[in-house]
């Protein structure tokens, strides 16, 4: 599945205007925000979460990379292009476990 058709299955995140990504200590380490360039990232993220308990395992980050599909490839030709897929990169790696804040949009 290409990451259109995978964006368009995964739930809305209109509700949100950001998300943070903490530490196992709980220091926020990256916000992605619901604005253009970052909203199918938020979207992956937050359904990736969801699934995991509210957190990002290196499961879930392995999960993630498949969900960005083509970016994915992209993403391993061209460090730095794409962070938030750098990111799974690393953290599917490893053995640690983030936490993931949502932060609602307010009326």
């Amino acid at each position: 599945m290409n990451f259109a058709d995978r964006l368009a299955s995964l739930p809305a995140v209109a509700h949100l205007s950001a998300l943070h990504l903490t530490d196992e200590a709980g220091q926020v380490v990256a916000t992605i925000e619901n604005r253009p360039g970052q909203a199918g990232s938020l979207a992956v993220y937050h359904a990736l979460a969801a699934r995991h308990g509210g957190r990002i395992t290196p499961a879930a980050a392995a999960l993630g990379l498949d969900w960005y599909a083509e970016h994915t490839q992209d993403a391993r030709a061209h460090p730095g292009k794409h962070p938030n897929i750098d990111r799974l990169l690393a953290w599917a790696q490893g053995t640690a476990s983030h936490g993931v804040q949502l932060v609602e949009r307010s009326a």
